[in-house]
């Protein structure tokens, strides 16, 4: 499996399809966070992914591969009661992926974005 493939899996695995198992599968246990607002660990995703409401949707747009660097264009919907165009960064070693980082955006609506372009592909 391809880095590429492996975060994918993951990512689908665990926001997509709220497979908590998938975070000791694919995630390191020393999985370092980049994200202000979270610890270290995956403990936290597992407290925080069955809590999810039930309209909660994660979707892929764009994911693309350097080395051990994968990049995933995403968005969550209702996250928080609000949707987020995402770009996660994730660094992978030896099958795992070890570190992770966000740049994380609310999204705005096409209509009300100055282009009239929208924030995510699948808009």
């Amino acid at each position: 499996m391809t880095n590429k493939e492996l975060v994918f899996t993951a990512v689908t695995s665990v926001f997509g399809q709220r497979d908590v198992s998938a975070l000791d599968k694919y995630f390191d246990s020393n999985y370092i966070q980049h994200n202000p607002a979270l610890p270290n660990g995956t403990d936290i995703l597992k407290q925080i992914i069955p809590g999810l409401p039930a309209d909660f949707k994660y979707e892929v747009a764009t994911v693309t591969e350097h080395d051990d660097i994968v990049m995933v264009h995403g968005r969550f919907s209702n996250w928080n009661g609000k949707n987020y165009v995402a770009v996660d960064i994730f660094k992978v070693k030896d099958g795992k992926i070890i570190e992770h980082w966000d740049v994380l955006q609310e999204e705005v609506e096409t209509a009300k974005t100055v282009t009239g372009n929208p924030m995510f592909p699948l808009s």
